[in-house]
């Protein structure tokens, strides 16, 4: 068993992976990692399976020390991250010696960074997923949903693999200005003509109001001129509108039922890129339909295989 030690450590740095599934119906949210593309490429520098617990560190104040000499991974945001103060670039695997720190200080390029251990950090299992949902007091080290906090300890028992980097073609531009991907609902027809022009015509900037529940988009307000609904099922990514016409991304620890209206749901990859937006970063919306997004996900799929 190898360990790490936290030495510093905010209410953003959760344990995470990919997320709790089959539970809704009991009004548990999915949770998980809020970039699974980066999480993805965290566990494959260690060959690891895609989905085990990593660290989700978002925008720094997180340092580690070393307990044993370990090999560790680093994908996702670059957030300053530093080898006893000697800079570590994200998307490569990396030796920390017994006794070096590493500390996340502050965003540079992204929001959200994943720390990867071989076969994962330890946590136990709470509705088949160690994933930290707070709100709901589930997951995490303990089990009952803490964030990671000073003093506490990480540990591992994989085997070090060797060390790997993820190639420039293969990492996620997370400078890219595309549109996100947004497959369209049931009730993008009860929306107003001028409304549906402003949607994919028009940036929206990112809230500051935002958390692992949702991201208000901030801008020409949407009208929605058909019936008041019944609440139903939230799948990830949903946009909502609610009254005041500014629409919601629903997140990973989204509530599981609502009934606002929808103008659809930001497909996975979609969604990856904009958890690594930061509040007051201005995004624009794309339609697209669901057999088209199916492929693209399918596909990108693919690349860890080929890989």
């Amino acid at each position: 068993m190898s360990r790490l030690t936290i030495e510093t450590s905010t209410p953003l740095c959760l344990l995470q992976d990919a997320g709790r599934f089959g539970v809704r119906h009991l009004g548990v949210t999915q949770g998980g990692a809020a970039d699974w593309c980066s999480m993805g490429w965290a566990n494959w520098l260690l060959g690891n399976g895609l989905d085990v617990p990593v660290i989700e560190i978002t925008l720094g104040g997180f340092a580690v020390v070393a307990e044993e000499d370990c090999m560790l991974a680093l994908a996702g945001a670059d957030l300053g991250a530093l080898i006893d103060g000697q800079a570590l670039a994200p998307w490569r695997s990396f030796k920390l010696s017994k006794g070096q720190t590493l500390q996340f200080t502050q965003p540079l390029l992204g929001a959200r960074a994943y720390l990867a251990a071989p076969g994962g950090f330890d946590a136990p299992k709470v509705l088949g997923s160690s994933a930290t949902v707070v709100r709901e007091e589930l997951g995490g080290l303990d089990g009952m949903g803490l964030p990671l906090a000073k003093g506490s300890t990480l540990s591992y028992h994989g085997e070090a693999a060797q060390l790997r980097e993820v190639t420039h073609q293969q990492q996620p531009d997370l400078r890219s200005n595309e549109p996100l991907d947004l497959v369209l609902g049931a009730q993008i027809g009860q929306f107003s003509g001028q409304s549906l022009f402003d949607v994919f015509n028009s940036a929206w900037t990112l809230d500051s109001r935002a958390d692992r529940m949702g991201i208000r988009l901030l801008g020409k307000a949407l009208q929605h001129q058909g019936l008041p609904m019944i609440s139903e099922g939230i799948p990830l990514g949903a946009v909502q509108v609610p009254p005041d016409g500014q629409p919601i991304v629903l997140l990973n620890d989204r509530q599981t039922i609502g009934g606002y209206p929808r103008l659809g749901a930001l497909t996975p990859l979609a969604l990856a890129r904009l958890a690594q937006r930061l509040p007051g970063a201005q995004v624009r919306l794309r339609p697209v339909v669901q057999e088209v997004a199916h492929r693209e996900h399918v596909e990108y799929l693919q690349r860890f295989l080929n890989s």
